[in-house]
């Protein structure tokens, strides 16, 4: 089991220049992929896509690549920032109301304007960036494995909790068959109160009765689910969708059993293990 919450971070580094990248994930439905990237590898943007996409599957994804040329080398005006950047100079002037005039000083502190003037990028250093890429997703992938495991003890223990909740439920069932019926016979009076009612349809009537409220089926499918549940959290390689899908089956026979059951005892149960359910999903909207 696999957390879709992570951070990963990757560096390569020669004579020449040093490639950093730095992944952050969180949850998301599907895989979407952000991007901040230096201007020099813009046109590499589809190749460094697929290689995320071939690690990871589902997430938000935020990438931040950096290529440094050594300090020995020259760097470049970004004209283009430049510009933008005076023009919200400008408009801060013009909003405060100020006087002082843009020196060059306001220019230069703002390292984003001011490039590495690298001459060649040539696929060596690409692929100096792609090894960067690959150190920061194994990173990743180590920290989204290390909660995947904590994850998988949380949900482990909310399924045995559950389980322990139904074997009550139907042991009260067992236990108070007698007291239930009685309870049924006590409603079957109300209901058909003031009618002309033989035996033989007082019987059809507790009968119809305690057929709506018996909870047998109900627990043996929660049962089910869970047994579906756990084997899939310790056996499927993406079982995130799986698990949401039973989250809803076990909550509906939960609902159920609560609103069938005469019992006081087992409705509070049912409540508990609906409670759990709900914890539970929250959980795995956090698994890749």
């Amino acid at each position: 089991m696999i957390s879709m919450t992570g951070y990963g971070k990757g560096a390569v580094r020669n004579d020449k220049l040093s490639a950093e990248v730095e992944i952050k994930s969180i949850n998301s439905r599907y895989l979407d992929i952000f991007f901040r990237l230096p201007s020099i590898l813009q046109s590499k943007e589809y190749e460094i896509r697929d290689i995320i996409k071939n690690t990871l599957k589902r997430g938000k994804v935020s990438i931040v690549v950096s290529v440094t040329v050594n300090e020995n080398k020259t760097k470049k005006v970004d004209k283009e920032k430049l510009k933008q950047y005076l023009s919200q100079l400008k408009e801060v002037k013009k909003v405060l109301k100020s006087t002082e005039k843009i020196k060059l000083e306001h220019i230069l502190s703002n390292e984003e304007l001011f490039e590495d003037d690298l001459v060649s990028f040539e696929e060596v250093e690409f692929e100096m960036v792609k090894g960067a890429l690959k150190n920061a997703l194994n990173d990743l992938i180590k920290m989204k494995k290390k909660e995947g495991k904590e994850l998988l003890k949380d949900l482990q223990n909310r399924i045995n909790t559950i389980e322990e909740k139904v074997v009550e439920i139907e042991n009260d069932v067992k236990s108070n068959v007698n007291e239930y019926f009685e309870k049924l016979k006590e409603r079957v009076k109300i209901l058909i109160e003031g009618s002309d009612l033989d035996d033989e349809r007082f019987k059809l009537e507790l009968a119809l009765l305690a057929d709506k409220t018996d909870i047998t089926e109900e627990c043996v499918r929660l049962r089910s689910h869970l047994k579906f549940f756990a084997e899939s959290m310790n056996n499927d390689e993406e079982p995130g969708r799986k698990l949401n899908f039973l989250c809803q089956e076990m909550h509906r026979e939960a609902n159920t059993i609560s609103s069938k059951s005469l019992s006081t005892f087992i409705i509070h149960n049912s409540v508990y293990v609906k409670e759990e359910i709900e914890k539970i999903r929250e959980q795995i909207q956090n698994i890749e």
